[in-house]
């Protein structure tokens, strides 16, 4: 029998069961799994509770966790598009890959400034790929490569240095201290 609310002529729903008579086991509360949201919950016809069968539930973030952690022992910072972060010092981080606007110091292994990409500050890095646009003090210990629509400016001191047809080099630039000294300390010329 539906019972009839006295506003607007809406409806109650018909299987309504008052929460103290209902007989189902309490079980401990672990946190929401996406597979469990929106399913009902067990109802008084059921007599026993069971658990589904292992295949038919998506593995649980604890089950996955561990192999994704074995894979990726490196630290990467990504800094996605429309996002700035400004003002910050970056440490302990193994690749920074840029694709908004970030103003920073930082010290790391790689560094990946994508097209839409900005960095303003000082940076010491091991290898540095510029798709997008560096301003400040670069220091890269082994490789630099600027890629046709890249644009670095200030002061740049590199182990070697790749300059695709596009890309731009301006400000004081420099070979970094042992292979200066293998080219007779003079600075490499710039290009741009």
């Amino acid at each position: 029998m539906a019972l009839q609310s006295p506003f607007f002529g809406k409806r109650e729903p018909e299987t309504l069961t008052p929460r103290a008579s209902s007989p189902t086991p309490t079980q401990p509360r672990t946190g929401l799994h996406p597979a469990t949201v929106g399913n009902p919950a067990p109802t008084a016809a059921s007599s026993t509770a069971t658990a589904p069968a292992p295949s038919s539930q998506p593995p649980t973030l604890d089950a996955v966790a561990p192999e994704r952690r074995e894979g990726s022992s490196a630290s990467k910072l990504t800094v996605g598009p429309h996002i700035r972060l400004k003002g910050v010092e970056i440490t302990d981080c193994d690749t920074l890959f840029v694709e908004g606007m970030v103003e920073a110091t930082m010290d790391s292994r790689v560094m990946e400034i994508a097209e839409p990409g900005s960095f303003k500050g000082s940076a010491e890095i091991d290898v540095a790929e510029i798709h997008g646009q560096f301003e400040g003090t670069l220091t890269v210990r082994q490789r630099l490569v600027i890629h046709p629509t890249g644009r670095v400016s200030g002061t740049v001191r590199y182990g070697k240095i790749t300059i695709a047809e596009g890309g731009q080099l301006s400000g004081d630039i420099g070979l970094l201290g042992a292979a200066a000294a293998r080219v007779g300390a003079l600075p490499a010329p710039a290009n741009g």
